[in-house]
Parts: structure tokens; C-alpha cells; sequence
């Protein structure tokens, strides 16, 4: 991108190998200073690695940088921060069980004695905070606070530490759509204030509403850079993934309507409180048809993901029935997860890393979790028997093969895959048995727009083969793209419920916020 402005940050032939992955290759970025630069990308593009390097997690092989028209070598994160770089990381870096205030000094005491240093810290704080906009509760235990106000936290953290260039890693990846807005308004007071930043997302509608350039990069180069006002959202996913990418509900499956069968899961009066007593869940009442894609929208913590739990058999409600094929259930005996995998329900949890994989496990053993009791993978009880590895790495190999994981080696660890290829793997693990019942939630949550429309794909392929797919996700977009009738949540309740034909952003925002049609 030509520019005649001052450049925060220069790379130039940024060159990285990990073994036999080429992560960058002769990588050039520019970005002016006192701007919002998108960089975009597929998982596994290199966008992370190249951040990472601007950081000083990882060293470049080759290639020069230049900060604030200065070359710098930058060795490691200390050298960053003193060069006034800031990184907040996808997963935040915070020790939940101190308070904010200690979060933001640790690490950054300005003395050894705690009650001075912790007293000159507040005071520079409260300064910054009505400076920028970003208010966060101090003395409270960041494990307490609401996720929204713990981005707050992870920015402001590196503004006490003097960044003038934040690097964000898909900052709104788990917001509400006003946390996100808020979150855009505090980036626009920091821009304007002469702060760059560096937006890593998947979300191209951010990089259009927000940025003022864009850096595209497809395996591992730099394929697009330009100003937003010279692109649009076709032009960044076509040049994300080298061709053309369909996410809406388009004219194909929109004359292929949904066909519902029989009743295959019924819940009735579903009732379930928390440890503290709070009611998570309140009288939901829902039926699953086979062939058909019912959407569950709502802000997240409204209950979907404790319906979730419920419905997959991870935990009992206090009140309320199911029913699976002749099956019944009530909370006194209530269906187990080994039961429902009989059943043929299958669970993609919204938390892949917390409850899909085992992130130090190798990929063949992520890939038959809750399934190694099978027959074709152990031998005499799988408690006491012997594991058919074989078996289990065969498999994993088809189900990379058949759902375009990448690299396709079974035995990786699970750790090594990018987000969009964890999620992949985790789906082809719960399809491979091919359930009647596919309980998803978020299914796309962090993965880049190929990815994306790979996935939209087989949700719509295991409807289309008369199984039913209970859809949670936050974001409305893939909720109107794929559900074939949508359920509202709000408040543990189910507030609403549409056909396909009656959804708009605005009658299912209503019902979100607790209001009607």
C-alpha cells in the first residue's frame, strides 16, 4: 500500500520456517501511523506468526524491521514493550483469581513496597481509564468480571506499560455484538489519539466498519494490501481464499426448505440452577425434527450453553423431562453422555479447547475422545483393555482427508492446528458416527471465512441426510444462513420462536433483548 504517512511499523522480508512449514515468506507489511491496520487471513496463513515475530515470541529467519522509521532488532516481548508494543491475545493473559489492579501491576511494580506501588499504580490508572474510556472495576477479582470488561483490562494493561502500537488477536471473538461496538468506540478514542493498531480478525464486516487499511494473506504471503475505501467484503474473502466464497443462504438452499420428519428429541419444562442458586435455565420447552436446522440466538449467558450441557447429558436440570426416540428421562435419572453417544446424540461444545480436545494430546487421540470405548477401537472393556491405535489413526487420517484438515498428520498434537483446523477436527469426530442428533454450539467461532463456509457446508449435508442440528451461535449472520426455524433466548427462557421466512436482524434483536415481535 503506497503511503506518503509517517509508519509506525516496517517489515520487510520477513522470512519463517517451522520445520517443514513455511509460516512466512518474504512478508512486507507497512502501517502508518495513527491507524487501524486489518490483517486478515485463513487459519494458518501466517498472520499470528508475523505478529508473533513483530512481538519477539518468535525471531524471523530472515528480514528487517523498522519502528517508528528506526530499525529495531526485537528479541523477545521485554524488547517489544520497550519499544512501546502492546499484544492483547485471543486468549486473555490474566491471573483470574487477583484482583484487576494486580493484574495491571504484575510484572510492572514500580517498587517493592506493595501498598505504595499498588496506590501509585490506581492513581496512574484512574487518569488512563477517563483518559481512554476504558473502565474496569480494579479491586475486583478478574475471574468476577463480565469478559467485556476483561478486554478493557488486557488493553489497558498495555497502555500502562506505554504501547503506541496494540496488536489485537480477534479481540471480539467472544463479545456480545454491544460489547463489540463498545469495544470499536474505545479503538476509534485510542486512533485518534495517535495510537496504530494492528487488528487480527476473521470477521471481515470489522475490517470494513473499522479499518482504514487492509493486509490479506493466503499461505503464508502477502496477497493483498490496500486501503478499505479500494476494497469490499467479496474482494478481501476472495482474496483470503483464492476464489469466490458463498456464506448466505443463497438461492440454492433456500429452495431446498427443510423437510421435518419425525420427533427425535423433545425437552419439556427444562429447569436448571446454578451453585449460588441463580436459575440458568427456566421452563424451556423444545422439539427436534429430523431434517431440519433450528437455531438457537441469543446473547451469550442467556442459557444456550446450559441447554447445551443439559440436552447432551453433561449435567441434570432440577425440573423437566426428556424424551429420545422411546427413551425418557427425568432428573433422577437422567440420560449420561455415554448414553446419549448410544442414542446417536452428538456434542460440539462451544469451548474447543476447553472441552473438545485435549490440547497436549496427540491429534488421533483428540479425534476418538468419548469414543474409545467402541468396539472398533479397544479390545475387552476399554477401562482395563487394550486401545486398537491402528484403528484410531486410520480413522483420524479419513476424517482429515474428508474434512480438509491441515497438515494432515495424525500425529500432531492437537495444540498445532490452527483454531479453524481444531474446530474441523472436533466436527468430523461427532460426525464420523453419524448421529441423529448433533447438538453444535458456535461452530465458527474464531475460524476464518473458508473455513467457515467448509463448515456451514456439512451442518447442511447432516440435515439433508435426515438428521437434526440444534444450532447455537452468537452471531445472527449464521444463524439466518443455515437455521431452518430459530428459537430465541433470553434470560434462561425461550422468548420467541420463527420460521426462517419471518427472520430479520431487527425481530430477532427484539426477542433477544426480551421484547417480542
Amino acid at each position: 500500500m503506497g503511503t506518503t504517512a509517517a509508519l509506525a511499523v516496517e517489515m520487510r522480508g520477513i522470512d519463517k520456517r517451522f520445520g517443514a512449514v513455511h509460516a512466512n515468506r518474504d512478508v512486507k507489511l507497512r502501517v502508518a501511523a495513527g491507524t487501524v491496520h486489518g490483517i486478515v487471513g485463513e487459519n494458518g496463513a501466517g498472520k499470528s506468526t508475523l505478529m508473533s515475530i513483530l512481538y519477539g515470541f518468535y525471531q524471523a529467519d530472515s528480514g528487517d524491521i523498522a519502528i517508528n522509521g528506526a530499525p529495531a532488532r526485537i528479541s523477545g516481548s521485554r524488547e517489544a514493550i520497550r519499544l512501546g508494543i502492546g499484544m492483547v491475545h485471543q486468549h486473555f493473559m490474566l491471573v483470574d483469581t487477583l484482583s484487576a489492579l494486580d493484574n495491571v501491576m504484575l510484572g510492572a511494580e514500580p517498587g517493592w513496597r506493595l501498598q505504595a506501588a499498588r496506590a501509585q499504580v490506581r492513581s496512574q490508572l484512574d487518569v488512563l481509564m477517563r483518559d481512554t474510556g476504558l473502565q474496569v472495576q480494579l479491586d475486583a477479582r478478574v475471574g468476577e468480571l463480565p469478559v467485556g470488561e476483561r478486554q478493557r483490562l488486557e488493553i489497558l494493561k498495555t497502555l500502562f506499560r506505554g504501547a503506541r502500537i496494540l496488536i489485537l488477536d480477534e479481540p471480539t471473538a467472544v463479545l456480545t455484538p454491544k460489547e463489540t461496538e463498545a469495544l470499536f468506540d474505545t479503538l476509534r478514542g485510542l486512533r485518534a489519539r495517535g495510537t496504530t493498531i494492528l487488528l487480527i480478525t476473521h470477521k471481515l464486516k470489522e475490517i470494513m466498519a473499522l479499518c482504514d487499511a487492509v493486509t490479506v494473506m493466503r499461505q503464508g504471503q502477502v496477497v493483498l494490501d490496500c486501503a478499505i475505501k479500494d476494497t469490499s467484503l467479496d474482494g478481501l474473502a476472495e482474496a483470503m481464499v483464492g476464489r469466490r466464497v458463498k456464506l448466505d443462504r443463497g438461492v440454492e438452499n433456500s429452495a431446498q426448505a427443510a423437510q421435518p420428519g419425525a420427533v427425535l428429541l423433545q425437552a419439556n419444562g427444562l429447569h436448571w440452577t446454578d451453585a449460588l442458586g441463580v436459575a440458568r435455565l427456566r421452563d424451556v420447552s423444545l422439539t427436534l425434527h429430523a431434517g431440519e436446522i433450528v437455531g438457537v440466538a441469543g446473547v451469550s449467558g442467556n442459557g444456550q450453553s446450559e441447554l447445551l450441557d443439559l440436552l447432551s447429558g453433561l449435567m441434570a436440570p432440577s425440573h423437566g423431562e426428556l424424551q429420545v426416540g422411546e427413551a425418557a428421562y427425568t432428573p433422577t435419572r437422567w440420560m449420561s453422555t455415554r448414553v446419549a453417544r448410544q442414542r446417536r446424540i452428538a456434542h460440539v461444545p462451544e469451548d474447543r479447547h476447553r472441552r473438545g480436545l485435549v490440547l497436549p494430546f496427540a491429534a488421533w487421540e483428540s479425534a476418538v475422545l468419548g469414543y474409545q470405548s467402541l468396539r472398533r477401537y479397544s479390545r475387552g472393556f476399554w477401562q482395563g483393555g487394550w486401545m486398537r491405535q491402528r484403528a484410531m489413526r486410520d480413522d483420524t487420517a479419513a476424517m482429515m482427508d474428508r474434512y480438509d484438515v491441515r497438515p494432515r498428520n495424525p500425529g500432531l498434537r492437537s495444540s498445532q492446528f490452527s483454531g479453524g483446523n481444531q474446530q474441523k477436527l472436533v466436527l468430523a469426530r461427532e460426525a464420523l458416527h453419524e448421529p441423529q442428533v448433533l447438538l453444535v454450539g458456535q461452530p465458527t467461532r474464531g475460524v476464518d471465512i473458508g473455513a467457515i463456509e467448509f463448515i456451514h457446508s456439512r451442518l447442511r449435508a447432516m440435515r439433508d441426510a435426515g438428521g437434526a442440528v440444534l444450532l447455537v451461535s452468537s452471531e445472527l449472520d449464521e444463524i439466518l444462513a443455515l437455521a431452518d426455524r430459530v428459537l430465541v433466548m433470553n434470560a434462561g427462557r425461550i422468548t420467541g420462536e420463527l420460521p426462517i421466512g419471518q427472520c430479520t436482524e431487527a425481530a430477532l434483536g427484539r426477542l433477544m433483548g426480551g421484547a417480542g415481535t
